[in-house]
């Protein structure tokens, strides 16, 4: 990204706190089993698997030879929003720049200077297990003008509450990169908007949170991001509960603006 572009912008760590809990950038980047002040690490070596091979969580600790610590604001900005890294090379999108590209910049910036507080790691990145012809970066090129888009999947109108309930699920939480089904290709089906996906792992599925199969009310949805527990007292499980530890640390106010988000969303029939 051009430096113009950000220019002028400073960054506030207390701001940027909630946009990386709101993003759950530790529930991927911390190490394998990492827990307590350990999560503040991001040294990276997290798996996920998918249709097109294996991938890896990078250090993006502040460490400037193993991590991010070298990157400046554009950088940051380019990546997340544009899936570049700071040399040109087009990110695999495991990395969720598709929903991040819709970020404000002054967002990024209180990200990077939240970030920038964090312990650094000098665990080095590790390749990801992408096999041909997965591997060849330059074909993101072809996959970004086809998937990546500034356009929003569910209007809102002049609505303060649902526009932020939309700015948390669709750009920071990335709430449409597990919830709905993929293409051959691997991009978001956006017409089966939260329809539900086979989850990644290949065990069970990620479920249609669309009024077509959930029929919580708003303050059951809130219930649920801020304790992990259904109406029925069931619990959340899997990467759920990182989500839900994330959901819980923002304001109630945040809470309700998603739940709202959740609660206008068209029905879709569950995806096969």
């Amino acid at each position: 990204m051009p430096e113009s572009d950000v220019a002028g912008l400073t960054g506030d760590p207390v701001a940027g706190e909630t946009i990386f809990t709101a993003a759950g950038c530790a529930s991927c980047h911390m190490a394998p089993g990492a827990e307590g002040e350990a999560q503040r690490v991001l040294s990276g070596g997290q798996k996920f698997p998918s249709d097109f091979g294996t991938f890896i969580a990078p250090n993006i600790s502040p460490d400037p030879d193993h991590g991010i610590g070298g990157w400046d604001l554009a950088d940051l900005a380019g990546a997340l929003t544009r899936g570049v890294s700071p040399e040109g090379e087009h990110y695999y999108p495991a990395f969720p720049y598709t929903a991040y590209t819709h970020m404000e910049l002054q967002d990024i910036a209180d990200l990077k200077a939240y970030l920038d507080t964090l312990p650094a790691s000098d665990a080095p990145s590790q390749p990801h297990q992408v096999g041909f012809p997965f591997n060849i970066r330059r074909a993101m090129f072809g996959w970004n003008l086809l998937y990546l888009s500034d356009h929003w999947v569910l209007p809102v109108g002049d609505d303060p509450k649902l526009e932020r309930g939309r700015y948390l699920v669709e750009a920071l939480a990335h709430c449409g990169e597990c919830h709905t089904p993929r293409t051959a290709l691997g991009g978001m089906d956006t017409d089966r908007w939260m329809a539900g996906a086979p989850d990644p792992s290949g065990k069970g599925k990620v479920p249609n949170i669309t009024p077509a199969a959930l029929d919580w009310g708003e303050s059951d949805i809130v219930f649920f991001l801020e304790t992990g527990f259904t109406p029925n007292f069931d619990a959340a499980g899997g990467h759920m509960v990182d989500v839900i530890n994330n959901m819980a640390k923002l304001s109630a106010e945040d809470r309700a603006a998603v739940a709202a988000y959740i609660a206008a969303l068209p029905p879709v029939a569950s995806a096969p």
